[in-house]
């Protein structure tokens, strides 16, 4: 049963916006005694984070008489509890159904999370670049952990005592090489097309500097320089 249509019903239960803000009030709260901190000793941490929310303005959240609840705010709060906007937001656990939207069915707070931070697709909505951040994240863990065992085999080549042993390390080497120059082939493509469509690629670790070509040789099969 969703709200629209039954205004009759829909006195009886908490606004969108306040189910919202009871969320983030409440776990505000729990999180904030977890810590074994004063509403005084959160406004403190926020203004060291250098957005002061005042303590009243705290007290008069977690007793839901504060009218409105910046984004900022929730961010802020957040980072001085050492938890996730999200987490406030929806806190899983603590909350058991919530609403996502107005005049939506309560859902599972677990769901809205999921769908809340894009690791839920949702048809028809649109990820921007997140899958590609996600996919180049997934190359570069790639790359270093292949990185890590070539040079691990090139060490067990070098103090092999038998030749089996020591061919064994050279196929593991060979394999683990092949491995982090696929990665760093597709890593390169995969900067290439983000700078493309006007974005910026995260940053690469010391260890893949040599992914990005120098720009004279940007258009240079990466598969030759890698």
């Amino acid at each position: 049963m969703t709200q629209s249509g039954r205004d009759d019903e829909a006195d009886e239960v908490p606004e969108w916006v306040d189910r919202i803000k009871a969320n983030v009030a409440g776990e505000v709260r729990r999180r904030r005694k977890e810590m074994g901190w004063s509403a005084q000793e959160l406004a403190d941490q926020c203004e060291q984070l250098g957005h002061p929310i005042p303590r009243n303005v705290i007290a008069n959240m977690e007793s839901g008489r504060r009218a409105s609840l910046p984004l900022v705010d929730v961010m802020v709060l957040a980072a001085a509890l050492e938890t996730y906007p999200a987490c406030l937001i929806f806190p899983v656990g603590y909350v058991d159904r919530t609403q996502e939207l107005p005049f939506h069915d309560l859902v599972p707070t677990w769901d809205a999370l999921r769908r809340f931070t894009g690791e839920e697709d949702v048809p028809g909505h649109d990820a921007g670049l997140v899958p590609d951040f996600e996919a180049h994240a997934s190359l570069v863990r790639t790359a270093l952990a292949a990185l890590e065992e070539e040079e691990q085999a090139r060490f067990a080549a070098k103090t092999a005592t038998s030749r089996a042993q020591q061919e064994e390390a050279e196929r593991k080497r060979t394999k683990y090489a092949e491995q982090a120059v696929s990665a760093k082939y597709n890593l390169r493509y995969l900067r290439r097309d983000l700078r493309e469509d006007g974005a910026t690629p995260p940053d690469l670790p010391p260890a893949l500097n040599d992914v990005d070509p120098p720009e004279a040789d940007a258009d240079t099969n990466p598969e030759e320089r890698l």
